[in-house]
């Protein structure tokens, strides 16, 4: 048996079983049971989700929002796609552990579900080594080992199995592909399926310094901004004030934003290719957003639940690590998003 080793523990959050359960507690505490223009949390049939992935200091209260949105009363196994940070993919590859440990206890991994899906061919696998390496995919087992055991009756019953999904540098046609391998996992409404992003990363140390001027406005249909016109600021320019960095960093957010909740596979690529938006978990949002058009397709109308939003992402929580006011700053975006399925 190859146990992952929570190999963050101890550094981007607590090592210690009972602290860490009391922080989680604490900011899934804070999330409010009524969010405004969204209704009652959680939503029947909210089985997916956008989370951040930074030490728990950072995005740990941001995530809370995600996952106290998850309707968990029929969930008998999880899927977690995370993006590579590390180790170069230009696919996707699954984990050849057979539990994940965590200061709260062990995840158990659906081995079966796993050989199924290395047996199409499409998938490689990850050493242990890479696998322990990233902490797209480890950032959010403690919150999952908590969500199921408070939704769980009986604290002898096994917890739903894992399947993690690392996703590598997929071409559009590949996330299309995985979308469509994925969606009838999807379509099962006892499958719960969560994605791992950090939003914008601005900065000279991430080589993204990208800013709107507030002249440049152009806006979607639903009035908020769409594609504008933007600049890269160089480390010798003023600091601007119309709007200010994290005004901009949070317009440009809202963008990538505005196109995941479209729907559209499309748009979301579009607007990265707009703005070179540096969304971390592009990828797997992708693959994500493939297999949910691929499962809505395959749906009658009435079904499909058209203009109640089913099957699109609903954001209900944004973050900054800071708020960026001269070009030397710089900033991680953290955003919570749920869909109804």
């Amino acid at each position: 048996m190859a146990i992952r080793e929570a190999s963050h523990a101890g550094s981007w959050y607590s090592d210690d079983g009972p602290t860490l359960s009391r922080q989680l507690d604490s900011w899934l505490g804070k999330v409010p049971d009524h969010i405004t223009d969204v209704g009652p949390i959680p939503q029947s049939g909210a089985r997916v989700i956008i989370a951040p992935h930074a030490g728990y200091s950072y995005s740990g209260p941001a995530a809370a929002w995600a996952y106290k949105s998850l309707d968990l009363s029929k969930v008998q196994r999880v899927f977690l796609l995370g993006p590579s940070h590390h180790f170069y993919l230009s696919n996707c590859a699954l984990s050849q552990c057979t539990s994940y440990s965590t200061p709260l206890g062990d995840l158990p991994l659906d081995t079966t579900t796993i050989a199924h899906l290395h047996q199409t061919g499409k998938f490689s696998k990850m050493s242990q080594s890479t696998d322990e390496d990233e902490h797209s995919l480890e950032m959010h087992l403690p919150y999952i080992h908590k969500v199921l055991s408070s939704s769980s009756l009986d604290p002898n019953t096994p917890l739903p199995p894992l399947i993690p999904i690392l996703v590598g540098s997929t071409s559009p046609a590949k996330e299309r592909e995985y979308g469509t391998l994925l969606a009838p996992y999807l379509a099962d409404p006892t499958n719960i399926f969560i994605v791992s992003s950090d939003f914008c990363h601005w900065g000279l140390r991430f080589s993204y310094t990208y800013y709107i001027p507030s002249s440049s406005s152009s806006t979607s249909k639903s009035g908020s901004p769409s594609t504008v016109d933007g600049i890269h600021l160089k480390p010798k320019d003023k600091p601007p004030t119309t709007p200010r960095i994290h005004e901009s960093i949070a317009r440009t957010d809202k963008m990538a934003m505005d196109a995941i909740e479209s729907g559209s596979h499309e748009a979301f690529l579009t607007n990265l290719q707009k703005t070179g938006n540096t969304v971390c978990g592009r990828h797997p949002i992708g693959v994500l957003m493939a297999a949910l058009e691929v499962v809505l397709a395959g749906r009658g109308e009435e079904e499909r639940g058209e203009g109640d939003g089913k099957g699109r992402f609903r954001f209900v929580r944004y973050e900054r690590s800071s708020d960026c006011v001269k070009v030397g700053d710089s900033s991680v975006s953290y955003a919570s998003a749920f869909a109804v399925l």
